[in-house]
């Protein structure tokens, strides 16, 4: 496993270089990046520009959101099918082949299996194309009852329901990106997680939560630091995914409005500092 920066999820707006420079003064090992603004860059000027980016930071590439708008219309899905060969092989070249997305946990317009299948159509050509340029996907579930209230349908909110619909898909390469937040918010256990193989996690992401709220009236983005609170047991989560092997990145996104009120370095120093803490609790180094 290594500690990855995602600087969008503590409110930062940085280039490739830019990025690559907080997150190596802050102790981080990789980075999460915008495929797109990579595929611009080495059309400017070169993969090997890129790469040595990475390199000279001694950081390496964490994953990338799927950029196909799959939700969207079939003009817009089938334009960004279009396009995701070329940034799949963009993500394989550079030893970058975690793709992720995330899934609403409800419906207002399909019953629930007519949802799921619906989700199996739309993610099979994607799921295909990655799985051809050596890409995984990882499949987020959301796990909060406070977002399914007042909606007609639920849908899969539980890592076991998002495995379910990995298993469909069929193609593969599909896993989780496995939230502690949503594992938590779910009534998730450890033994879930140690019943895990290590094939079955494409991306880890980790949070808090706020002390003093029941577990079924915490609200999604209202979330703490790694480690802040102790509500979520960050450390036997980190350690049953060591167990499992996993070998992945794992982000912080704990959306957090002091954090994001913070200068850019100060956040991401103070994200890279709680992270550590927990990181050595789990005895990860």
């Amino acid at each position: 496993m290594f500690k990855n920066l995602s600087p969008g999820a503590i409110g930062i707006r940085a280039s490739l270089p830019e990025a690559l420079k907080l997150a190596k003064a802050a102790d981080f090992q990789g980075l999460e990046i915008s495929i797109n603004e990579v595929a611009k860059l080495i059309e400017e000027r070169s993969y090997e520009y890129v790469k040595q980016l990475f390199a000279d930071k001694d950081l390496r590439p964490g994953g990338w959101g799927l950029p196909v708008d799959w939700r969207r219309d079939e003009a817009a899905y089938q334009e960004g099918l279009r396009q995701l060969p070329r940034l799949a092989q963009i993500g394989q070249r550079l030893g970058c082949p975690r793709v992720f997305t995330w899934i609403l946990p409800y419906s207002d317009e399909r019953p629930f299996k007519e949802n799921f299948s619906w989700h199996v159509a739309r993610f099979q050509p994607i799921a295909a194309i990655l799985r051809d340029h050596g890409c995984h996907l990882g499949l987020e579930f959301v796990g909060p009852k406070t977002l399914r209230t007042g909606h007609k349908y639920e849908f899969v909110y539980t890592m076991k329901g998002m495995l379910k619909l990995c298993e469909a898909i069929g193609t593969g390469n599909v896993g989780l990106l496995l939230d502690c937040w949503h594992w938590y918010t779910s009534h998730g256990t450890l033994n879930d997680l140690r019943r895990l193989a290590s094939e079955q996690v494409v991306y880890v992401h980790v949070n808090d939560a706020p002390a003093g709220i029941p577990i079924d009236e915490q609200v999604d983005n209202v979330r703490c630091l790694p480690g802040e609170t102790g509500i979520i047991d960050l450390v036997g989560f980190l350690k049953c995914l060591k167990e499992i092997g996993y070998d992945g990145p794992v982000t912080p996104e704990p959306f957090s409005q002091r954090v994001r009120q913070m200068p850019a370095p100060e956040a991401v120093k103070v994200t890279g500092e709680t992270l550590n803490r927990v990181w050595h609790a789990a005895g990860l180094g």
